[in-house]
């Protein structure tokens, strides 16, 4: 049965990455007997210049329909004189209410071939591979009331929620220690329990919710101790469960570990499996349109795709495998480059793969 995937270029180097990951899905179709059917919408920024807000109706119809989501990146410098309710940003935040996209995956996984790339001693990061399971649509991004407002002394003062119900952490952590069970079996919940009663709950919560996982091992950590440990010690964690924000921080903290944030794709699913995927990294507006992207999140956001949403294991090990080929060929873009590789471009590095899938 064919499945419909929606491609969202967006913003900045969206629509180059996206390219990218379109022609290695191409391949998979032509070669390896992929059924898929693409369609192409507008988000962020490209769609507030089309049409005046950044998720537009049609996207949002065409999202819900979709199988699968493609999406590359929103925001840039031009659109952040526009009011907050219309910046890009929103379009990505709409698509993730609006699609009850509520576990955020983000895999920090360090091929052998970057060991040199990070920034921390190899022997530290060698051999890095956890998994951040971020809330994705609750807490303090989401949480009612919200504003700006003007004080009885004339003072403006921001203001924001942070907010979760005992559901809502019910449902994240049984996505985080489901995933555990299929990996090392060692879960780390990250709050800031000891100030925060919202995060007091999630502990509470969460320790309840692993005596249904009694194979689990559950520990819990301050948000600014799994920052220090994460560059201090990372290998000693296996899943991290946290809550929009923290997950938001720690999640590019853990990039860097593995060499480039361009390295690091993401799944954002809802109940069945339905997600939107994306690379973790920024619209980068500074490189667009100059080829210089490093594409090999968004085509590992691919094989994402295939592996929760479109059930086809089999080619997300293909695309793992053909990256893996290509840093072995030692071609890297510029995030990614030490002495003695060879440099290339986005279309090189996306060519390169494609060569290496068929």
């Amino acid at each position: 049965m064919t499945k419909k995937v929606l491609v969202l270029p967006g913003d900045g180097i969206g629509p180059e990455i996206v390219a990218e990951a379109i022609k290695v899905l191409d391949v998979l179709k032509a070669k390896h007997g992929l059924d898929i059917e693409l369609t192409h919408g507008l988000v962020g920024g490209a769609a507030y210049d089309a049409a005046g807000h950044p998720l537009p109706d049609e996207t949002m119809r065409l999202a819900k329909e979709a199988d699968a989501i493609l999406l590359g990146a929103v925001g840039g410098y031009k659109w952040e004189s526009l009011d907050i309710s219309v910046r890009p940003e929103k379009g990505l935040l709409g698509l993730r209410s609006g699609l009850k996209l509520f576990a955020n995956l983000r895999p920090a996984f360090l091929y052998p071939q970057l060991a040199d790339a990070s920034t921390l001693k190899p022997e530290i990061v060698s051999g890095l591979d956890i998994l951040i399971v971020r809330e994705l649509t609750g807490g303090i991004y989401f949480g009612q009331p919200r504003g700006i407002r003007t004080l009885e002394n004339g003072e403006r003062q921001g203001y924001n929620t942070y907010v979760y119900s005992e559901s809502e952490i019910k449902r994240i952590g049984h996505v985080a220690f489901q995933a555990a069970m299929k990996r090392n079996k060692k879960v780390c919940s990250v709050d800031k329990a000891n100030v925060l009663e919202v995060t007091e709950l999630w502990r509470e919560v969460m320790t309840d919710l692993a005596k249904q996982y009694p194979e689990v091992e559950l520990s819990h950590m301050y948000v600014d101790n799994a920052a220090m440990q994460l560059v201090r010690n990372p290998k000693q964690f296996d899943v991290i469960v946290t809550g929009n924000m923290f997950g938001d921080i720690l999640s590019d903290e853990a990039s860097m570990l593995t060499g480039s944030i361009g390295m690091l794709p993401s799944a954002s699913l809802d109940a069945n499996n339905k997600g939107m995927y994306e690379p973790s990294h920024g619209s980068a507006p500074d490189i667009a349109g100059k080829n210089l992207a490093n594409p090999l999140a968004t085509i590992l956001s691919a094989a994402m795709m295939l592996r929760y949403s479109l059930g086809r294991e089999d080619l997300a090990i293909k695309i793992e495998q053909a990256v893996s080929d290509v840093l072995d060929q030692g071609l890297r873009t510029g995030d990614i480059y030490a002495q003695g590789m060879q440099r290339v471009t986005t279309s090189e590095m996306g060519e390169a793969v494609m060569r290496a899938l068929k």
